[in-house]
């Protein structure tokens, strides 16, 4: 049986790279999987040589001890990688195959898989709708921030790549599309963008850089980027985007100074619960980015919210945010006729489309969050530095795919 190397949380703060069991057909008791999950059987999975598997802000929660993760959970749920072996049950996913993998995992056969909401699968999760790879409360599928990964329901999951030699040429674009790209996309399509709106996005972090690139690609006339770091604000600058420091202030007289006007027609939500207020010296106030967007936002016009809430955060600011409940302004919402959409993006809805603009040069989203690729086991660096605020999307390199060496 070959060796695994897998990144795990290890505590508030602390990431470390730790050998863990070669994967097989069956979920096996371990952190975080839910014991209803335990000895479920995966006939139709694949195991998957990992190509690329990044380092996302949704991890960082976690490893900022504000989530309920437990101790040794193994991380990761951007995952690419090469197909070597299949379960007995795979009709159609060969040997060989270089696939991505969407961060969702979902059995292709409830009602809402069907209605294409893969973000919210009825049959992978017993705890609730949805489930991920390596994430708290999603089920205890075994992370992919690892040199071998087991994915279910491979025939149904699995974006198989048209041609292996093409897509290894273009691989740190392509590894964006098990979550951040088809993620940065849902935002602006929910947030209804199309040829010459005007779009604000909150967050220059990698999801907030893929939205500001999704918008362009979508025909947006301007996309204003806000953020409190300079570098992830350069980074916006880099393809073309307007930029606000949020240091300096409210959003609103800065959008009037670029627009003309102090408001937009479509805004995005690239932040989240650990969201902080405006200005210099701004302490957290998760609501802050929601509420601002209400105002931001011309009357009809719609919220596209793929930043990430949770239900518990040991670390929030007061009893109310550590349950998820915020003291939002929805009157200020319905006042205007806001459309609100939130939840996982259902990567499947999106993924093969953006895997073909990018083959063929419509996007180049690496560029766009500046992908950095660097070994396994430089994980705990790239974890510290990205939590540093590093204008950079670290894509780990666990088998040598992509030539990343030790620094």
């Amino acid at each position: 049986m070959a060796d695994n190397r897998a990144v795990a949380y290890e505590g508030p703060g602390k990431v470390q790279v730790i050998d863990t069991p070669y994967p097989e057909f069956e979920l096996k008791d371990g952190p975080g999987v839910n014991p209803a999950n335990v000895g479920r059987k995966v006939p139709h999975g694949v195991i998957l040589k990992t190509i690329a598997t990044n380092i996302c802000g949704s991890d960082q929660h976690m490893v900022r001890g504000r989530t309920t993760a437990p101790q040794d959970l193994v991380l990761g749920h951007e995952i690419t990688g090469e197909v070597i072996e299949v379960g007995p049950d795979v009709e159609f996913i060969k040997v060989g195959d270089i696939c991505s993998v969407p961060f969702n995992i979902s059995c292709g056969r409830c009602r809402n898989c069907k209605e294409r909401k893969t973000g919210i699968c009825l049959n992978v999760n017993p705890d609730r709708p949805g489930s991920a790879y390596g994430y708290v409360d999603m089920g205890g599928w075994v992370g992919g921030q690892a040199q071998f990964v087991l994915v279910p329901y491979a025939d149904w999951n699995l974006l198989k790549f048209p041609d292996p030699e093409q897509a290894l040429e273009k691989i740190l674009d392509l590894t964006m599309l098990s979550d951040i790209l088809p993620t940065g996309f849902h935002g602006a399509v929910t947030s209804g963008v199309t040829v010459g709106s005007t779009v604000y996005i909150a967050g220059a972090g990698p999801v907030g850089l893929a939205a500001a690139a999704s918008a362009l690609l979508l025909g947006a006339a301007v996309v204003i980027v806000a953020d409190m770091n300079d570098d992830r604000l350069a980074q916006a600058r880099s393809f073309g985007c307007e930029t606000i420091n949020l240091t300096e202030g409210d959003p609103q007289d800065q959008i009037e100074q670029i627009l003309g006007v102090p408001e937009v027609d479509c805004a995005i939500d690239a932040v989240g619960f650990e969201a902080k207020g405006h200005g210099k010296d701004a302490e957290e106030a998760p609501a802050t980015v929601l509420n601002s967007l209400m105002e931001i936002t011309r009357a009809g016009g719609e919220l596209g919210i793929p930043g990430l809430y949770v239900t518990g955060d040991p670390g929030g600011i007061d009893e109310a945010a550590q349950k998820g409940s915020l003291s939002l302004s929805l009157g200020t919402g319905w006042a205007k006729s806001l459309a609100f959409t939130t939840g996982q993006c259902p990567v499947m809805k999106y993924n093969r489309q953006l895997m073909m603009a990018i083959l063929y040069d419509r996007i180049h989203i690496a560029k766009a969050v500046n992908a950095k690729a660097i070994p396994l086991e430089d994980a705990p660096k790239g974890y510290a530095e990205f939590d540093h605020g590093a204008a950079t999307k670290f894509v780990l390199d666990p088998n040598g795919y992509l030539g990343a060496s030790a620094a």
